[in-house]
């Protein structure tokens, strides 16, 4: 049967004005709750399949994967849900920090192809994984006579003025600049994103249309996940934009996972680790591959389009768990200016 959907628009005012509450037929125990980080064009299709292959019924709630990860600490012991699917490692860390996941078993962990894309402690698992790469255009660097920078850090100099693009607001960059406070530290990081500011980086509001920009020629580069230009890619396949991955453990190679956890506090666990299992099954991970080209976790499935493996991606060693402090980072963000 279909999945039954609660879809919430997230607003400051909403978290302002208290709790969310899902309709009363998801607060029963004979369905699984799912609170999802997630947008739903993502990941409902994959939770249908969920509910057709195992007959297990689902209510979802999403929203913002920070905005759900803040209802859940909210609602404590008393939250409905049973699972957290987040869009990031950091959300998942907050929980964790706030002592709200449950430990999963050793045998669903071992699934995950590396220990990276699991928390330390064993309470989330990664689902998928999405690289932060340099999307750039070659006839452009031709013609501006650049080569392929070795670091994010790189793009602040004199000769990638006004030619890059990034998306300041967008969740996953939120999470590289948190990577980049926990690498390089609060004041390399504020610098770096005063430098991009001061050389005229170009704004945009999320991650198609800087694809997009470069594509047309607007700029050379932007900052983006990898999986952006595929989308591109499916609809013509004669574009010529291409993907840099920056070497050597730089933070502009992050790789962060969307992960699923369950809430210690959930009445059905049993049934939620059997959701967490099934989204590192096979058929799951071809869902990730095949549907959204992000990185499947497990070993038996592999990317399905043409990407370097994540054993050759250079990405700095970083513990995802610690990217939590998504607020301490937006207000950095907004104080650099790069939000004006």
């Amino acid at each position: 049967m279909p999945v039954k959907r609660f879809t919430l628009l997230v607003t400051l005012i909403c978290l302002a004005h208290g709790a969310w509450a899902l309709p009363a037929a998801a607060q029963g125990n004979d369905t699984l709750t799912i609170y999802s980080g997630r947008n739903e064009s993502l990941i409902g299709p994959l939770l249908d399949q969920f509910v057709e292959e195992t007959g297990i019924e689902v209510e979802v709630l999403y929203g913002g994967t920070s905005a759900v990860a803040n209802q859940i600490l909210t609602e404590g012991e008393n939250s409905p849900a049973d699972v957290f699917i987040a869009q990031d490692g950091g959300a998942l860390g907050a929980l964790a920090a706030a002592g709200m996941l449950s430990a999963l078993p050793e045998e669903v962990l071992n699934l995950v192809v590396d220990s990276a894309f699991v928390s330390p402690d064993g309470v989330w698992a990664g689902l998928s994984g999405r690289a932060r790469v340099l999307v750039y255009s070659p006839e452009g660097l031709d013609d501006t006579g650049l080569e392929l920078p070795d670091s994010i850090l790189d793009l602040s100099g004199e000769e990638w003025r006004g030619i890059v693009g990034w998306a300041p607001t967008n969740a996953s960059f939120v999470s590289n600049v948190t990577a980049m406070r926990v690498l390089l530290g609060d004041s390399e990081t504020a610098a770096w994103l005063a430098a991009m500011i001061a050389n005229d980086v170009q704004s945009y509001p999320k991650n198609t249309p800087i694809v997009q920009a470069v594509i047309d020629g607007e700029i050379v580069a932007g900052l983006v996940n990898h999986y952006y230009l595929f989308r591109f890619l499916a609809e013509d396949p004669e574009i010529t934009a291409t993907l840099h991955f920056f070497p050597d453990g730089d933070p502009g190679s992050l790789i962060n996972v969307a992960g699923a956890a369950i809430l210690n506090s959930s009445d059905q666990p049993e049934l939620a680790l059997q959701f967490v299992e099934y989204m590192l099954s096979d058929s799951a991970q071809a869902y990730f591959a095949a549907k959204t080209y992000e990185y499947p976790l497990v070993a038996t499935v592999e990317p399905s389009v043409d990407l370097p493996s994540l054993e050759e991606i250079e990405s700095p060693e970083i513990n995802l768990s610690d990217l939590d402090d998504l607020q301490e980072t937006l207000e950095m963000i907004e104080d650099s200016g790069a939000l004006d």
